[in-house]
């Protein structure tokens, strides 16, 4: 019967090898790419559903539909695998300058792109039907069109409402990397899943795997209650700031209503 070795979780824990290191940049980077692409996918989506165009709309229902309605990591087979085993696609190094990119780093980039667009959407759409009707009548009444005064009246107000289910996005995001090791991406939780082949202290290994993603999600709890606390200071309106300690252990009304605006999953 195997016991807990203190000895090799200290020293795991605190002399990680270059593997685990590689993977928890790779994780903050994947997350960090991912939810801007999200972000941009999600806001064309949102104007999609509220075009006047039968069309558009329609592509951003099915889409919406569509994606919210298979898991990530089907998707993620069928970009990576899927695309290839067809002829249509496939994923390539890339190098651009100094720097190679992976396909499979391009294809998990490109799942979670395609997944997260999909919830951004919601979130984008509740935000801009948060904005009172009047501010867009009122820009109509000043002689803007539709799109200008989306652009310059609405989506700027909508965007201050948006950010704390934009973190918590995030937060969620940085997680669901882990789920890109069925595709061979090496991040932090496959790294530490071939540490664990290599040395078989599983508890260990996954419980410092464990404090990473904690340590990680932690981190910007801290960076997305300064960002809040900075937009209310300048005179910016945040819809029912969470605050740190609902954020970090849950309960208290803002993390409802964060909830409710992200809607469910």
């Amino acid at each position: 019967m195997l016991h807990f070795d203190w000895s090799f979780f200290e020293g795991l824990l605190l002399h990680p090898p270059s593997t685990f290191v590689q993977g928890a940049i790779r994780t903050i980077y994947l997350a960090v790419i991912a939810q801007a692409l999200g972000v941009v996918v999600g806001l064309v989506l949102a104007l999609f559903r509220r075009s006047r165009r039968l069309p558009l709309r329609a592509f951003a229902s099915g889409y919406i539909w569509l994606i919210r309605g298979t898991p990530l990591l089907v998707q993620a087979v069928i970009v990576y695998d899927g695309l290839s085993a067809l002829g249509l696609y496939s994923f390539n190094t890339v190098t651009i300058g100094p720097v190679s990119i992976p396909g499979v780093v391009q294809a998990g980039i490109v799942t979670l792109t395609i997944n997260e667009g999909a919830y951004m959407a919601e979130i984008m759409r509740a935000a801009i039907d948060s904005v009172d009707r009047g501010q867009a009548e009122a820009a109509g009444s000043l002689g803007m069109r539709r799109r200008q005064a989306m652009r310059h009246v609405v989506l700027p107000q909508a965007m201050r409402v948006v950010i704390p289910p934009l973190g918590n996005e995030f937060n969620n995001m940085l997680k669901v990397t882990s789920l890109l090791s069925v595709i061979g991406l090496q991040e932090l939780f496959l790294a530490a899943q071939d540490y664990n082949s290599a040395t078989f202290r599983t508890f260990e290994i996954f419980l410092v795997a464990a404090i990473y993603y904690i340590a990680m999600t932690t981190a910007w709890s801290f960076v997305q209650a300064a960002i809040e606390r900075r937009l209310q200071s300048r005179g910016g309106y945040v819809a029912e700031r969470v605050t740190l300690r609902e954020r970090l252990f849950g309960g208290g009304g803002g993390a409802i209503a964060a909830d409710q605006l992200r809607g469910a999953r």
